[in-house]
């Protein structure tokens, strides 16, 4: 599923409700058959079933990209440094970067970095992966890498709800799209009709322009 919509609107205030990285004011979030807002509910297990990779990529500067993403399978899952180790390297092939286990951030194109905060996402083998603007901070030519690995992702039949504006990766990649504007849902449906045929002219301005960059 797809969130669009301007900046402002919401989106990424939504996407963080949905581990709690921000309390909600009213609604449900169910999870997996969890009411996630429950008291008794354990976040932090919850959490653990969720990956999430935002806009910054917020790696460890003077850890490798083995060291990154071996780190949580290691405080999280209590790994040992071998087998997280083994685990980081799996994820690191996945998105493309088994060559680069051993670079620093510093040592890497941003598209790389986010490339390596997805891998240390999927290490932890979530249920579902959470993206907030993951290309916003990219220049335009290291923008395919990280859809390519995203796209490879949704193939594999992972569950993604993505905050993007990159329409034309949404329309091709989404089978769900939401638009929101001013805090409030205006349209969703499937992309080909959302995009293709909007209902509400809001959407229809909003694609329009956003088409118009891109």
């Amino acid at each position: 599923m797809f969130i669009v919509g301007p900046s402002g609107s919401g989106k990424s205030t939504l996407l963080r409700c949905v581990n709690r990285l921000e309390e909600p004011s009213a609604g449900a979030i169910t999870f997996d058959g969890i009411d996630v807002l429950a008291p008794r509910t354990d976040i932090n297990g919850i959490r653990r079933q969720m990956g999430m990779v935002f806009q910054s990529f917020n790696l460890y500067p003077h850890m490798t990209a083995l060291g990154n993403v071996a780190l949580a399978l290691r405080k999280v899952l209590k790994m040992s440094r071998t087998e997280a180790a083994d685990c980081a390297r799996a994820a690191l092939t996945r998105v493309g970067l088994a060559d680069k286990a051993d670079a620093h951030p510093s040592e890497l194109s941003g598209g790389q970095q986010q490339r390596v905060a997805i891998a240390r996402s999927l290490a932890l083998s979530p249920k579902i992966m959470l993206f907030d603007e993951p290309t916003s901070a990219l220049d335009p030519e290291l923008v395919g890498s990280v859809l390519a690995v995203m796209r490879a992702m949704r193939e594999s039949g992972m569950t993604m709800v993505v905050v993007s504006h990159e329409l034309q990766f949404a329309r091709a990649a989404a089978d769900r799209v939401v638009f929101i504007d001013h805090g409030e849902i205006v349209e969703q449906g499937p992309p080909a009709r959302v995009f293709g045929d909007p209902a509400h002219p809001r959407t229809r301005e909003f694609v329009a322009r956003i088409a118009g960059h891109q």
